[in-house]
């Protein structure tokens, strides 16, 4: 992780090759009332999943219940007392909370416990951080991480030697900790802009999708459900395979042909319980190419414990940007690890849904046969009129739909046409 922190025990032989010390985290994560202890570990064992992810290696845990979070410290004096000890005991060189911490919070925090000691939304910052290859990847991750450094300063400003200032841009009087908000969010405003020109340019090519004779189908899930491996085995993609948290932040786009026509295949960020807000925001415009998809290939790790867990949290980010609606098909995946038994639970509960084996290759034939279904769904079957000065109509139709029927009559072509409904409003005129 990009946090800083004491460094003292001893290197092994890979840290010492690389001059690399991986820091020691202690995990914290504060349950209130309604939360299940089973609910507590899996929320605790998913932070310590993405503080490796991050970098670091967890040393210690412990899961506090409180009736009321405290406004100063989240946990109370005597709380943080205790655990300063024992991470002190443990020889970390940071803290990660499974809550939100505000900025107050964190500071104290760090007071009392002598390190860095940061949140669940700065690890998962972080993460992306390191994930982001593409140009709008990583101007989507800066910003969001500066929408989250920028009510965290206070008394000491943080380096903005690469954003925007210099001569002439400083007032009289102006103390450092003023300079370094004024560019931040003068760099938060260029960010917006320069990606608002990229969300522009992608509607503009999604918009010419849309009038190509091509469904679009998105697949989203839990980070590390398979997306990628899954877009992999349908399309031989080549996307990144890793068996860690988050390793698809840039999005990838594949076409697939089917019997019944074209499929645009888009692997997406996954997601996770509490995505930060940040994020969402910040990747609002790679999200939408998800809520602007024919169909959703909902892909569940059907081998995670609480594979329930996993959908809800996928839908409650699918219903913050008006995707929650749109077909879905739900892919139980990884049941070659998942015990027959869940998977057959799983199938029960949820109609419709089929279990595959994206690193095998088992049930990709059953997937690809629903496809095609769905991409013949996403089709009509419209009547035309079109009169012969219009000739260039009829070319049209024949290029975006499947001609089915056509007739040479008095006045005009008559035509039906299957094809895909977005297509088909460019000729609405015409249309019977």
């Amino acid at each position: 992780m990009t946090t800083g922190g004491r460094q003292r025990r001893r290197l092994t032989a890979t840290e010492t090759d690389l001059g690399v010390v991986q820091q020691r985290a202690y995990l914290v994560s504060v349950v209130t009332t309604g939360i299940t202890d089973r609910e507590a570990e899996l929320s605790i064992g998913e932070l310590g999943e993405l503080t490796v992810t991050a970098g670091s290696e967890p040393e210690g845990r412990t899961i506090l219940t409180r009736d009321r979070i405290d406004p100063a410290t989240f946990i109370g004096k005597g709380q943080a007392q205790r655990l300063r000890r024992e991470a002190t005991a443990a020889d970390v060189d940071l803290v990660v909370f499974d809550n939100p911490l505000s900025p107050v919070q964190q500071r104290n925090l760090q007071e009392v416990f002598g390190c860095d000691v940061v949140d669940r939304t700065a690890v998962i910052l972080d993460i992306f951080a390191q994930h982001a290859t593409s140009k709008a990847g990583m101007l989507q991750v800066e910003l969001a991480q500066l929408r989250y450094r920028l009510p965290r300063l206070r008394g000491r400003g943080i380096a903005m030697s690469r954003l925007a200032g210099g001569i002439g841009t400083r007032g009289p009087g102006e103390t450092k900790l003023e300079t370094d908000r004024r560019r931040i969010s003068t760099r938060i405003t260029k960010l917006e802009k320069e990606l608002a020109h990229i969300g522009r340019v992608r509607k503009t090519q999604r918009k010419a999708r849309a009038t190509a004779d091509v469904t679009g189908v998105a697949l989203v899930g839990y980070t590390n459900a398979g997306k990628s491996t899954l877009l992999n085995a349908l399309t031989d993609a080549g996307a990144l395979t890793e068996d860690q948290l988050f390793s698809t932040v840039d999005p990838t786009v594949r076409r697939l042909e089917l019997a019944s026509g074209p499929l645009l295949l888009s692997d997406t960020v996954g997601f996770v319980r509490n995505l930060p807000h940040e994020l969402v925001e910040a990747f609002r415009s790679t999200l939408e190419q998800i809520s602007e998809a024919d169909v959703l290939l909902h892909v569940v790790d059907a081998s995670d414990p609480e594979p329930a867990r996993q959908i809800a949290a996928v839908h409650e980010v699918l219903g913050e940007i008006g995707a929650l609606g749109l077909p879905e098909l739900i892919v139980f995946n990884k049941s070659d690890v998942a015990p027959a038994l869940v998977v057959e639970r799983l199938l029960a509960l949820h109609d419709a849904a089929i279990a595959i084996s994206a690193r095998e290759g088992d049930g990709l034939d059953q997937l690809l046969d629903r496809l095609t279904e769905a991409r013949r769904a996403d089709h009509i079957v419209a009547a035309f009129v079109v009169p012969y000065e219009h000739g260039e109509v009829v070319a049209g139709l024949h290029r975006d739909g499947e001609v089915l029927e056509e007739s040479f009559e008095a006045q005009a072509t008559h035509l039906k046409v299957r094809g895909p409904i977005a297509a088909f409003h460019h000729y609405d005129e015409y249309r019977v």
